[in-house]
This record gives C-alpha cells, sequence and structure tokens, in this order.
C-alpha cells in the first residue's frame, strides 16, 4: 500500500493507474477509523481495480467551538488497519497541499444545508462540499463511497456532484453498528462508560418509533412521542421522519421512511437514522 503526503506522489501513482485503465474508487476519511469505516473501504475494493483512502481532518466543516482539536487522531493504527483491507493507497495530505493559496471554491450547497444537522451547524456541509471537492479534484475517482450514518451528507455530495457534472458514481454503505445497536463513529470515544450505556437509547427510541408508524400510529404523534422518550436521557438537537429520498416532508407518493435524529450526551454529540418501506 503506497502511503503519500503530496499531492504529487499520489498523482504519480494515479497517473500509472490510469494508464493502465484501471477503475479508481476513493473512501474519503477524517482518521480515526472504525469498523464502518472498513467496511467502506472493503466495499470500494468490490466496486473498482484500485481504492484511495483520504485521512484528513478538515478544518472547514468546524466552527469554533466544536471538536476540531481534540477530534480523536489516529493515523498509525490507521494505516495499519488500512493494510489489512487492502486498500491501494493512504492519502494523508497537510492543510496546504488540500487549501493552497491559489485555489478558491464558491460552490454553496443551497437550502439543503439549513434542515436537520443545517439548523445547528450551518457551517457544516459547505466545508464538507469543499474538502469532497478538492479530494476528487486531486483523485479525479470513478466512484466515492460513504456511510449512510451521514445521511445528509449523502445528498449534498450527490447534488454537488450532479450541479457540478463531476460525473463520478457516489456509492453508500449501510450503518455499521455495534452489537448493542449504537452506530459506530469516531466520536463514540468520548462516552464515559455511563453515557456509553446511555447511548443505545437513541436506535432504540427510533426503533420504536418505527414499529409505531408501521403500526398505523399517525405521523405527528409518533414524532411527538420519539422527541419526548430522546429528551428522557438527551439534549435534543432533532429528530424527524421524513421522505427518505428527499428528506421532505411524507406525502402520498413517498415510498421510503427515513428517521433522522442527533443529540448531545455529555459532551458528545451522536447523529443516528433508519429507514424503511413504508
Amino acid at each position: 500500500m503506497k502511503v503519500a503526503t503530496t499531492i504529487e506522489s499520489l498523482q504519480d501513482l494515479l497517473k500509472d493507474w490510469t494508464e493502465k485503465k484501471h477503475t479508481i474508487a476513493l473512501v474519503p476519511t477524517m482518521g480515526g477509523l472504525h469498523e464502518g469505516h472498513l467496511s467502506l473501504v472493503r466495499m470500494a475494493k468490490n466496486q473498482a481495480d484500485k481504492v484511495v483512502v483520504s485521512v484528513y481532518l478538515n478544518p472547514a466543516q468546524f466552527a469554533q467551538n466544536e471538536d476540531f482539536d481534540s477530534y480523536p487522531i489516529s493515523t498509525e493504527s490507521d494505516i495499519v488497519e488500512l493494510e489489512k483491507c487492502s486498500a491501494d493507497a493512504v492519502f494523508i495530505p497537510n492543510s496546504e497541499q488540500i487549501y493552497p493559496k491559489d485555489w478558491s471554491f464558491d460552490y454553496q450547497v443551497g437550502e439543503i444545508s439549513s434542515i436537520l444537522c443545517g439548523v445547528t451547524r450551518p457551517h457544516f456541509f459547505n466545508g464538507v462540499a469543499k474538502v469532497v471537492y478538492r479530494l476528487f479534484e486531486i483523485v479525479r475517482p470513478d466512484i466515492a463511497i460513504f456511510g449512510q450514518k451521514d445521511f445528509q451528507q449523502l445528498f449534498v455530495i450527490k447534488k454537488m456532484v450532479d450541479d457540478l457534472s463531476l460525473g463520478i458514481n457516489i456509492l453508500s454503505h449501510s450503518i455499521v453498528r455495534e452489537q448493542d445497536g449504537l452506530a459506530m463513529s469516531t466520536r463514540n470515544k468520548y462516552l464515559n462508560k455511563k453515557e456509553r450505556v446511555t447511548a443505545i437509547q437513541l436506535s432504540a427510541c427510533m426503533n420504536s418509533a418505527k414499529d409505531k408508524y408501521l403500526s398505523g400510529m399517525q405521523i405527528d404523534k409518533v414524532n411527538t412521542e420519539l422527541r419526548q422518550e430522546l429528551s428522557e436521557n438527551f439534549e435534543l438537537d432533532y429528530a424527524e421522519i421524513v421522505d427518505a429520498n428527499t428528506l421532505k416532508i411524507i406525502t402520498d407518493n413517498t415510498v421510503q421512511i427515513g428517521i433522522l435524529c442527533a443529540v448531545v450526551l455529555g459532551s458528545t454529540r451522536l447523529i443516528d437514522n433508519i429507514t424503511f418501506w413504508r
């Protein structure tokens, strides 16, 4: 596995692959890798000839009061795990490589960045779009793979690819969970033992809401009870039941439902979602 810290060294490798007509998949990460990330890499191996994993903690998607300075970094162990997954290259750039002084990016995500996570994190999705576009520009992949835990982020990236006609196939992998149902996340490392036990109530409450909806309970009542139940254990950011294909209000034409939640437990923000057919 090639470990590249500069664009030049990575692109030398990419040029060789392109000349050999290999298809290339990109898996963008911020490091602190866990089984959820590694599942994306394994999926990428099944979808393309060569897989590049980027490890870059992107300052553009953090606000001043967020955890950029304390975000879990485990670069050495990340490299070991990526080798085990047979990644072909890992790109570990610094900010000068990602955001050179003469580089600019003026794409704005738009309305989708102002709902759900965008209400309390208005900076976030433009920051995500910025770094993902830059990685696409550097790697020029045929395929890019993201996890479904960041459900709204998937919408943002797909929209950007369509808006800018980038011609990259965006694929997603289902959420990988711990045995007790907690969605795997790098930020789970922030949870103390008591919080870790409480955290499983997030997925439990969502699954309860799903069962209520499918049993015929009115959606407004389902949502009200979901929010009440979450508020017993968490500080609620949002809990919404939406059309999973639009992130908008459910209509008669809706075929797939999404329950999307963000909560705070102690100092840790947790997001999760489930989707199902009505």
